[in-house]
């Protein structure tokens, strides 16, 4: 094995970022796919191929603009592959044009021209599922964004999501709780103006500055590499999910004293434990993870909704439906030698027995809403070790809406008629569970 290292020579500022082996490969790879998947907090390439790829990546940062150079030994340059950079559309914060060329003999150059400073991660993923080998880039801004430090900040004046709901009376019987709690018991019901945000916020009440606010993450499953099951049709999960996310989100802001953090709000990849910290960072009261379920029968279907158990799941399809979901870290591409230790110890399990049961209280009535628009596919709340369920510490739903896998189904998930009924059902459920038990507020 050699090891080459080739800086541009017209480039004197050039800063050679990493250097890795590079040694003859025994065939040429095939490019299976380029693809790239734009997000406000990074911006994802991935090059698949047939086989493993030897690479080498640096900045030219002499160039204008700044150029991320990576250059990629045993891989044939084809039509293919220039039609397949070509078609890769490099509308994102980060990276403003890639382009291919063939750099010297056996040795094809990727360029990336970026938009800001940037500290790229790159990474080898090995075949699983349905994925061949994948070569990995992503490009994080040099200062992050951090979307649940703004909504934090915009909530209260200190660190307390809550903030004087436990300092101040803010009832007239005295009662700290009561106009939370009378807010919540009134009307079950979201108001219709809620479809509307816009108009929605105009006719609301608004909370004062420092209003107590619900805190609820809602976390719409997959996204980027990870599409979740896909229907018939060709319909993705992770697209319905998250139209269904947005939707439930506008209304729980619709709330004068509620407020939603969402765990991804664009088509791109979050870890389990990624989904994890925001909860953990936004001191969340309640998290509603969104699916929709697929088998391999067409005729499977209806509505279910999950709770986290700690003595195993409570049927064969509950533990499937959880390992599936599990493996979304294997799927959707995680960097395991940077994976945060703090980050990955959170999965293990946090809840308690108050916190499960609470979680099955609301996943009850989460289900009495959603039977009134789609057939249940169990009548009770099922249990089963989900990681996004795991590791949060504070009363967590899962929530399959349907099955996409039943042409039905996957029919009624891409209709926005029906993403809202599901949306607001699920609202609806948190309203009665809170009203019904608001022992929530005090944790």
């Amino acid at each position: 094995m050699t090891q080459r290292r080739v800086l541009l020579q017209a480039a004197a500022g050039t800063l050679l970022f990493t250097l890795v082996p590079i040694a003859a490969s025994a065939k040429t790879a095939n490019m299976v796919a380029v693809r790239m998947w734009p997000a406000e907090e990074y911006t994802r390439v991935t090059l698949e191929s047939d086989a493993p790829l030897q690479y080498k990546h640096f900045f030219v940062r002499s160039a204008k603009p700044l150029r991320l150079v990576v250059d990629i030994e045993g891989l044939a340059l084809t039509e293919g592959l220039r039609r397949q950079i070509a078609d890769v559309k490099a509308d994102d914060p980060y990276v403003a044009a890639i382009r291919v060329g063939q750099h010297s003999p056996g040795v094809v150059r990727l360029v990336m021209d970026l938009k800001t400073e940037v500290k790229p991660e790159v990474f080898l993923l090995k075949p699983f599922g349905d994925y061949q080998y994948r070569l990995v880039f992503d490009i994080y801004p040099e200062h992050p964004r951090d979307p649940v430090g703004r909504i934090l900040a915009g909530m209260a004046e200190d660190d307390d999501p809550m903030g004087d709901l436990l300092g101040e009376a803010s009832s007239t019987d005295g009662d700290p709780l009561g106009d939370i709690i009378a807010g919540l018991g009134k009307d079950t019901s979201p108001p219709k103006a809620a479809e509307k945000p816009k108009s929605t916020a105009g006719a609301s009440k608004p909370a004062s500055k420092k209003s107590p606010k619900l805190i609820i993450v809602v976390d719409p499953g997959h996204g980027g590499e990870d599409p979740g099951a896909i229907g018939r049709r060709g319909t993705k999960e992770k697209t319905v999910v998250l139209a269904i996310g947005k939707r439930l989100a506008q209304l729980i802001n619709a709330e004068p004293n509620m407020r939603a953090i969402m765990t991804r709000s664009s088509d791109h990849f979050v870890s389990l434990g990624g989904r994890v910290q925001i909860a953990r960072r936004a001191k969340a009261h309640l998290l509603v993870s969104i699916h929709a379920d697929a088998w391999v029968k067409s005729t499977a279907r209806g509505s279910s909704v999950f709770a986290l158990s700690q003595k195993g799941a409570t049927s064969a399809a509950a533990r499937w439906l959880a390992k599936s979901q599990n493996e979304s870290d294997l799927i959707g591409g995680v960097n395991i030698a940077n994976v945060d230790k703090a980050v990955a110890s959170v999965l293990v399990d946090m809840t308690s027995s108050w916190t499960i049961g609470y979680s099955l209280s609301l996943g009850s009535a989460v289900l009495g809403e959603m039977k009134r628009i789609n057939r249940l596919h169990k009548a009770q709340v099922e249990q089963a070790g989900f990681a996004v369920l795991k590791g949060q510490g504070i009363p967590s739903i899962l929530v399959e809406t349907a099955f996409i896998s039943n042409p039905e189904e996957e029919k009624l998930l891409k209709s926005s008629a029906h993403q809202n009924k599901l949306a607001r059902a699920i609202l609806t459920g948190i309203k009665k569970q809170l009203a019904a038990d608001p022992t929530i507020l005090n944790s």
